[in-house]
């Protein structure tokens, strides 16, 4: 098993300014984006596959955030196992399954600077991605393939650039952190998590 690492998944994010003024006129002005943000069992771009019982685990564990409007995300992708508020741009306010897909309904806070970039950067036509961003170890298997282990943990969603060829802005390797899950996650957090591994079938 490798050590943990910050690993990273792009998926792209429908928007037009037809989109956009659609959603603002639906949601009294706010700007909504909804679509996949993760999939499990599925080989991605980072040659990298996220079995579903540990995505399932830290989906259900990331609801808690949803719930206590507190699972918010930048905008790019910083080289950090912890968000900065100072950069937050968008929070998720609903996510869900769809099979092996992870679905989220995102909304992009315009208040705020760098939510206001990601409004005028959707606005203007730039296609973006959801990207999600989280900390664990993969272990290659016989298949070639780097499969994520079950000390996996989402931090959050962060909205960044496509890349200008599949895997050129994604890393074929994580970038090696040291993660300490007091500094990432509260208390009742981790009480949580505990309590989600005890009940959550295998």
């Amino acid at each position: 098993m490798s050590q943990k690492q910050l690993l990273r998944e792009w998926y792209a994010v429908n928007s037009s300014s037809d989109i956009i003024k659609e959603s603002k006129e639906k949601n009294g002005g706010k700007l909504m984006l909804t679509g996949i943000i993760q999939k499990a069992n599925q080989l991605n771009q980072n040659k990298r596959v996220y079995p579903r019982e540990i995505l399932r685990r830290e989906v259900e564990n990331y609801q808690k955030a949803v719930r206590e409007n507190r699972a918010v995300g930048e905008c790019d992708h910083p080289e950090s196992s912890s968000v900065s508020l100072k950069n937050v741009s968008h929070v998720i306010r609903e996510i869900w399954w769809d099979g092996d897909d992870v679905c989220g309904r995102v909304e992009v806070l315009t208040n705020l600077p760098s939510g206001k970039i990601l409004e005028g950067l959707l606005e203007s036509g730039i296609k973006l991605g959801i990207s999600s961003r989280g900390v664990g170890s993969t272990e290659k298997t016989n298949e070639g393939y780097d499969q994520v282990q079950d000390d996996y943990q989402i931090i959050c969603w962060d909205m960044v650039s496509e890349p200008s060829t599949p895997g050129a802005y994604l890393f074929a390797e994580g970038k090696k952190v040291d993660f300490e899950p007091r500094r990432v996650f509260k208390k009742e957090d981790r009480i949580f998590r505990a309590l989600n591994d005890i009940v959550l079938p295998r």
